[in-house]
């Protein structure tokens, strides 16, 4: 590589993401695991082992990608936290790009299907769902409620196993193995145009929060109250 490489990291899912990539939005390569939602204990080692096996020191990243959710409180916390972290003291650019659209772009490509075509649910608490389309804002499906497919539409469901058809989860499964790929691809090319983010102002797009918090400051704080929520 003969840019300063790209690091990518994602955590929206219950497998935590992270990737190398040329400048151009090549992937180099890609490490997953299944983190559940202890992304916390492994992310920063994960990436420096990474790193070190590459040969490739942190001072010489030219930027970092980092998936925004829909996700999980705390994943996504953690997440975001270290894409900023390393951004702020490698004085690098980063970019966030929402993991809904990539993952619905990766299934995309894995079953030939047009994008518009798929409906991507991802869980939301113990019973609710996520539901994330091309082009529209995610919103919240309560439980016991089917996503709207309509004539031609295709399930693409992560992190339902076993609560989603066999199909679905499938399909699911493609699309966070395409995760990395098409953030490279995506992030690359916001950096390349000088599109970057505000550490202030890039946040992430929980599903669910914990009891008491009501949303996540730019700072990555939170407000503490009697808020309602629960931890997924």
């Amino acid at each position: 590589m003969t840019a300063r490489p790209l690091i990518i990291i994602d955590t929206a899912t219950t497998h935590a993401v992270i990737a190398l990539a040329t400048a151009e939005g090549m992937l180099v390569e890609q490490r997953r695991w299944e983190a559940g939602y202890r992304h916390g204990e492994e992310l920063l080692a994960r990436i420096a082992g990474l790193l070190a096996d590459r040969g490739i020191a942190a001072q010489d990243l030219g930027g970092i990608v980092v998936g925004t959710g829909p996700g999980a409180f705390t994943g996504l916390r953690v997440g975001l936290a270290t894409a900023k972290g390393l951004a702020h003291g490698l004085q690098i650019p980063v970019v966030g790009i929402a993991t809904g659209a990539m993952l619905l772009r990766a299934a995309a490509t894995a079953s030939g299907a047009n994008v518009h075509q798929l409906v991507l649910v991802q869980p939301a608490g113990l019973s609710d769902r996520v539901v994330s389309r091309g082009g529209e804002a995610s919103r919240i499906l309560p439980g016991g409620t089917d996503a709207d497919l309509g004539v031609d539409g295709r399930l693409v469901a992560v992190d339902l196993a076993g609560r989603a058809p066999d199909d679905a989860t499938a399909l699911g499964d493609a699309a966070v193995a395409g995760l990395a790929d098409a953030l490279c691809v995506a992030g690359a090319a916001r950096l390349a145009a000088g599109d970057t983010d505000d550490l202030a102002r890039l946040v992430p797009e929980y599903v669910t929060l914990p009891r008491g918090v009501l949303m996540a400051l730019p700072d990555d704080g939170v407000v503490v109250s009697g808020g309602r929520g629960s931890a997924p």
